[in-house]
C-alpha cells in the first residue's frame, strides 16, 4: 500500500517544458488536428476534398486547425498561381516521425 501512497503524492511537472507529452499534445491535440493528417496522409490535400472527407468540421474550424498545423511546422501549403488560385496542403517530415502514433491510434479504433 506504501508504494501506491508514494505514486500518488509524487510531484510531476506536466509544463510543456518539462513533459513530451504536454507538448506533443499541444501539436497534434485537439478534435480535429488527428483526423486531418490522417485525410491529408491518404489523398485529401486540398480544402474542399478536406471539408467532404471531414463533413462534421466546420470551415472556420478546418481553418484554424490547418494554420496551426503549418505554424507547428506538420503540415506544409503550397499556393500554384493559377486563376483561380489552387491550394494543396501535405504533410512535413516531421509529420512522418508521428505517423507510428497515428498507425497505433488506427490500430486501437479498429480493435475496439
Amino acid at each position: 500500500m506504501k508504494s501506491k501512497e508514494k505514486l500518488l503524492t509524487k510531484k510531476v511537472d506536466c509544463s510543456e517544458k518539462s513533459c513530451p507529452v504536454t507538448k506533443c499534445m499541444r501539436v497534434i491535440g485537439g478534435k480535429w488536428k488527428i483526423i486531418i493528417l490522417y485525410a491529408v496522409q491518404n489523398g485529401a490535400n486540398r480544402f474542399g476534398v478536406l471539408q467532404k472527407t471531414i463533413p462534421d468540421i466546420s470551415k472556420q474550424m478546418l481553418t484554424t486547425q490547418l494554420r496551426e498545423l503549418e505554424k507547428d511546422g506538420i503540415m506544409s501549403r503550397t499556393i500554384f498561381p493559377e486563376i483561380p488560385p489552387r491550394v494543396e496542403y501535405d504533410i512535413t517530415p516531421l509529420w512522418k516521425t508521428l505517423f507510428p502514433i497515428i498507425e497505433a491510434m488506427d490500430k486501437w479504433g479498429r480493435s475496439v
